[in-house]
């Protein structure tokens, strides 16, 4: 039997491997309130348990980064993305990045 050629990863193409399959893509303002969620549940327990060095990183990355305050806001940008039709990769992209021009769009996106 001929093995199964693995088909290489490529975002450009919306290529991406097994393990995305099944998995959604989050804007940097979803996971910022996620972490945040966990930093207070974290803090509210009576353990002296402190936030790993990744943990603390990524939540001050997505601080930096969020373009979204609030969970409303999230989601009229994702419902207006997705009546576009996009990958859930293109639309994560497209709210996380936030191009001010169409053509700025068109160049992070070279697909369309």
């Amino acid at each position: 039997m001929a093995a199964q050629a693995e088909v290489e990863e490529d975002a450009n193409e919306l290529r991406f491997g097994k393990d995305f399959d099944n998995a959604d893509a989050l804007l940097v303002s979803e996971v910022k309130m996620l972490l945040e969620h966990r930093k207070t549940q974290q803090e509210s327990q009576d353990d002296d348990t402190e936030l790993s060095e990744v943990f603390t990183k990524t939540l001050e990355y997505c601080q930096t980064f969020s373009k979204y305050n609030s969970r409303e806001t999230i989601s009229a940008v994702r419902g207006t993305l997705q009546k576009q039709q996009l990958h859930k990769f293109e639309l994560a992209s497209l709210a996380n990045l936030a191009p001010t021009t169409a053509e700025e769009a068109k160049t992070l996106f070279p697909r369309w």
